[in-house]
């Protein structure tokens, strides 16, 4: 397979058919223009691409992704225009990762802040590393952002405490209040990510893009609308060789032999 590796993001597709992507910025991960492109970049060329079937993201180093560059910006002057580029590019990154056409797993390993807990956010299922950790610490550095991301992670109470005083919460109280699916010892982390990308990767992948794609649709629908959807992507499904194989497997109390399609 092609070299996949971007300047700022590198992917190593492994067996099982699971791509490993890992921000790869020092000395933080944090975001650069560059960084925000390749994001859009790297996650598009995995929806394209068949032999992928899952993605864990981590970041390079012991940062997961520190998210703004405060010190590239600060005495920086800025350009007409270079806000709305720069916003527009951030949030095409997360939503990069969201519409992702294959499941997405984060492996936290170290802090996520800001906009690295909107990437973390987009992704769908989380791992944490006891040393890994979300904040938003964009209060104490003259900024904003991360909130309404982080809105889908905490509660009312617990989002404006993080929004308002800059707190960090780490891995064991991620997992205590639901955040994550597990915590785990730092040199664990991968491993732990990898077994939760091995069980998507042996799910039917046309099933598993209409299933993501499904819960991204309906998470802002009525209850009605929202089954509607569902019912009518079911219909859909159940014309595939892969929805028939499934139910030929469960039958035949066999494992199923996919061909996403």
């Amino acid at each position: 397979m092609e070299n996949l590796d971007l300047e700022t993001v590198k992917c190593e597709v492994v067996e099982d058919h699971i791509a490993i992507v890992k921000m790869d910025n020092p000395p933080v991960n944090a975001h650069s223009l560059q960084m925000l492109v390749d994001m859009q970049l790297m996650f598009d060329r995995i929806s394209d691409i068949d032999e992928i079937r899952s993605v864990v993201l981590t970041g390079e180093g012991k940062v997961f992704c520190a998210g703004a560059d405060i010190k590239g910006r600060a005495g920086a002057e800025r350009k007409p225009g270079d806000h709305w580029q720069s916003s527009r590019n951030a949030r095409e990154c997360y939503h990069s990762v969201r519409e992702c056409a294959k499941p997405v797993i984060g492996a936290i390993n170290g802090a996520a802040l800001g906009g690295g807990l909107a990437i973390a956010a987009s992704c769908d299922i989380l791992i944490a590393s006891e040393k890994g950790n979300l904040g938003l610490p964009e209060i104490d550095v003259g900024l904003l952002g991360g909130q309404r991301h982080a809105m889908r992670l905490f509660s009312h109470s617990r989002l404006r405490t993080m929004a308002l005083t800059g707190q960090r919460i780490f891995g064991p109280e991620l997992y205590r209040t639901g955040v994550v699916e597990a915590c785990v010892a730092p040199e664990d982390l991968m491993d732990t990510a990898m077994n939760m990308a091995r069980t998507l990767a042996a799910k039917s992948p046309i099933a598993m893009t209409m299933a993501k794609g499904s819960l991204n649709a309906i998470e802002e629908m009525s209850l009605r609308d929202g089954y509607r959807y569902e019912q009518n992507l079911t219909g859909q499904l159940g014309k595939t060789e892969d929805s028939k194989e499934a139910m030929m497997a469960f039958a035949e109390k066999r494992k199923p032999v996919f061909k996403g399609r």
